[in-house]
């Protein structure tokens, strides 16, 4: 185990206190039809076992963002592979690639120990396929991590220079007399991701289908069944062939089984071919499971049935896999390195907040304006690429950066796409525009009478952020105006208007050139010059190279650890009428929680309607917010349109929220007796500021309970309150960092993260929480990480 410093001391501990619930373990981890006991003697039945594309979650916890994320761990992974085993001792453990890279695993390359390898040892891995991100670092890298494999390697299909494979192709597992092969290829899409790197120097990547033909024919007559470990999706990429495990199971049906990842798609079973296939989803949220019956015919095993299923780590009733706690102890040193770089400050942010308020709850600011933090962005790729014009997503709706200390999470939690770099091309004036004009149909177009802004249904859907904004350039998005000619007074920051023949410098994300290039892309079919990469060995390389890193190194070498942004309109959204008399009414409804933002049926994506105040308005929504405001409908007969509706909604619920004074009779007031407070172990003032990743919730979310009416007094008596017992007695975390929460729940908000001795004043208790009081509001705290003193 490395020697790690860091002083948050046994913060893993909380990770324990995330409420993890028990419940998880004792669900099911077997299909419907699973065996529960052998048909009969002479069958055996192999459990396989597959994760794949954990990218460096090891425990419950981001990284990045310096927050616990119970979604999915190799820890969580852990408890529910123990239990299979103890169902089914014939169990084999493989991982289909990409283990190594994201999640800040990446701090450990130079570290005695990978955390990525200690976890996969403990939980006894009998084999693991490189994916591309294990050729992110180098081969150097890769050797040395590897190196610390207890089971197998796999990589079929990548070859030295010399003919002999890089690493084995296939490994033979026995269970119970039962013999596996596992046969492991990687993309060959690799070729592309690596571009522009030296990271494939020595090495020569082949067809995948073809490699697993090979390695099948070396296992003939070796074992009793030959299962693939690929990291390939279910599809060919990019509609390149032989970049699919479909291909791979259309030319080779002697596969019994292919446990598929890289796309990060869920995949409980499927068959092709013949061949069974399963993919466990991403980031350890899922174990796929392919059990396969033998029964003994002679001096064989023959394999007479096969089925596949996903294991979600998190059940349906919205509990979470338990983090097992010996694996949690082991990873700890790891934990508290990561979560120290993490909270590292490398700049002061002053002036300004880089991202203003929602003007309306349900449409993120930062979508739909030019801001601070946008710029800040484009401030750095433009830099260091010394392009002409760059393009960038802020792929967080909740994007936050607040005046005060820039930590690294602040800028992994506002730029989440991890491996973001700028690629440089060269491009024209009408490439751009095309680009541009896709980017703004992120956006419906609207209508007359539409007084909000709003998204197009499928792209707000989408697995990755596809509203890009672009720097270097001044440019309106005219919404009035059909998908493909939006983009009005395109221009360079000098106002020369950009022409469709001129050449220009652009820089971007290459997987986002990859997708605009592909078939069916807006920037189809065109070839463009590679003129530079920020990963590239001879500009900062992969790691360096990334823009979270490149922003980072922005602040602290040029900007010397202070940043002040200025106010500037590069580009804005027209074709909304926000002069519109109904739509400040329309704005308070909207965020006093009356009027929804249109949402998808299942309510997971929002904004994809605009409001229109020329509609007609329905009965029914009559009578619906009128409830909600608490309003008597008859008050809007006769109104036609939205826009008249929600003005005399808005109107009238808050005459009904401010009635005519009275004069209320005088009640005394009555003061509580005061709780006791040892002077001996005061309590330490809780002022730890939230992660970003859990943002301080709103008024409405953390309110206090509404105070009770003063206590009624007979004349001449003295009043009296007696104390409430709870409040006689104090709880003290015990913890060396514990989470005070707004809801007695692990998903609950954090609203601050307090030190060991931090001493509260207990006001009630929920199902293993403590109800405590923190800064005048109710919070909560988890019961085992805090002593209840008199």
């Amino acid at each position: 185990m490395p020697t790690l410093s860091n002083p948050l001391k046994r913060s893993a501990k909380l990770l324990l206190g995330l409420a993890l619930s028990a419940a998880a373990l004792a669900a099911p981890l077997t299909a419907p039809t699973a065996h529960a006991e052998e048909a009969a003697a002479d069958t055996t039945t192999i459990s396989l076992l597959g994760t794949s594309d954990i990218h460096g979650r090891f425990m419950p916890w981001d990284y990045a963002l310096d927050g616990p994320n119970p979604a999915g761990s190799m820890t969580q992974l852990y408890t529910m592979i123990k239990k299979v085993r103890a169902e089914n001792p014939n169990t084999i453990l493989l991982d289909a690639g990409d283990m190594i890279q994201d999640n800040s695993a990446e701090l450990f390359n130079d570290q005695p120990q990978s955390p990525m390898m200690v976890a996969m040892n403990e939980m006894n891995y009998d084999a693991w396929v490189m994916g591309n991100h294990e050729f992110n670092f180098g081969l150097d890298v890769l050797a040395k991590i590897s190196s610390q494999f207890h089971g197998q390697p796999l990589v079929g299909n990548i070859y030295k220079e010399n003919g002999e494979r890089y690493m084995p192709a296939y490994t033979i597992i026995e269970r119970d007399g039962v013999k596996i092969g596992v046969v492991g290829m990687n993309t060959p899409m690799i070729t592309e991701f690596e571009k522009g790197t030296n990271h494939l120097d020595g090495v020569v990547v082949k067809d995948p289908v073809e490699e697993t033909k090979k390695a099948i024919a070396e296992l003939d007559g070796k074992v009793d069944a030959i299962v693939g470990l690929m990291h390939m999706g279910l599809e060919n990429e990019n509609g390149k062939p032989g970049t699919g495990v479909k291909d791979v199971a259309n030319a080779n049906p002697q596969l019994a089984a292919i446990f598929a990842g890289h796309m990060h798609t869920l995949v409980e079973s499927e068959t092709v071919n013949g061949v069974i296939i399963s993919e466990p989803n991403k980031y350890g949220s899922h174990l796929s499971r392919i059990d396969l019956t033998f029964e003994k015919q002679g001096d064989r095993m023959v394999l007479q049935e096969k089925q596949a299923f996903a294991l979600p780590v998190k059940a349906a009733d919205g509990t979470f896999a338990v983090s097992d706690p010996g694996l949690e102890g082991k990873l700890q040193p790891f934990h508290e390195f990561a979560r120290a770089d993490a909270n590292t400050i490398v700049a002061q942010l002053k002036g300004m907040n880089m991202v203003p308020a929602d003007e309306i709850k349900g449409i993120p600011a930062v979508q739909v304006q030019e801001t601070p933090l946008s710029d800040f962005f484009s401030e750095v790729m433009l830099h260091y690429s010394k392009a002409d014009v760059v393009a960038h997503q802020i792929d967080n709706d909740k994007a936050k950066l607040d005046v005060g200390p820039i930590k690294k999470k602040d800028i992994a939690f506002n730029y989440q796409f991890a491996l973001g770099e700028v690629t440089v091309y060269e491009v024209t004036g009408k490439d751009l525009k095309d680009y541009m004009e896709w980017a703004a149909g992120y956006f419906n177009s609207t209508r007359p009478g539409d007084v909000t802004v709003s998204f197009d249904k499928k792209r707000r859907a989408s697995k990755y952020s596809t509203n890009d904004f672009f720097g270097g350039v001044t440019y309106e998005i005219d919404l009035t105006e059909p998908y493909g000619s939006r983009i009005k007074n395109l221009a360079d920051l000098k106002g020369n208007p950009i022409l469709p023949g001129d050449t220009l410098k652009l820089g971007m994300n290459a997987y986002r050139m990859d997708a605009l290039r592909a078939p069916g892309g807006a920037l189809a079919g065109r070839t463009f010059k590679q003129l530079w990469s920020s990963k590239d060995a001879t500009a900062f390389g992969e790691d360096k190279g990334t823009i979270r890193n490149l922003s980072i190194s922005y602040l602290k070498e040029v900007q010397n650890g202070v940043y002040e942004p200025q106010p500037a309109q590069h580009w804005k959204i027209t074709g909304v009428d926000t002069a519109a008399p109904a739509r400040a009414d329309i704005v308070e409804l909207i965020n006093a929680g009356i009027l929804p933002v249109p949402a998808t049926d299942d309510g997971k994506y929002t904004n994809v309607a605009s409001i229109n105040v020329r509609d007609a308005v329905s009965a029914d929504e009559i009578a619906q917010l009128s409830a909600k405001a608490g309003v008597s409908k008859a008050l809007f007969e006769g109104l036609k349109t939205k826009g008249e509706f929600y003005q005399s909604l808005n109107k009238a619920r808050k005459d009904a929220a401010s009635p005519a004074p009275t004069n209320p009779p005088v009640v005394p007031s009555v003061s509580p007796t005061p709780s006791p407070v040892n002077p001996a172990t005061p309590a330490p003032t809780a002022t730890a500021a939230p992660s970003p990743a859990t943002p301080t919730p709103t008024p409405a979310a953390t309110a206090a309970p509404a105070p009770k009416p003063p206590l009624a007094v007979k004349p001449g008596k003295p009043a009296t309150v007696k104390p409430v017992p709870s409040l006689q007695k104090k709880a003290k975390v015990t913890a060396a960092f514990l989470n005070v929460r707004a809801q007695a729940s692990s998903t609950a908000k954090i609203l601050a993260t307090v030190p060991k001795g931090t001493v509260f004043t207990v006001t009630g208790w929920k199902q293993g929480w403590i109800e405590v009081s923190y800064k005048g509001n109710k919070a909560f705290v988890y019961g085992k990480y805090v002593a209840v003193i008199k």
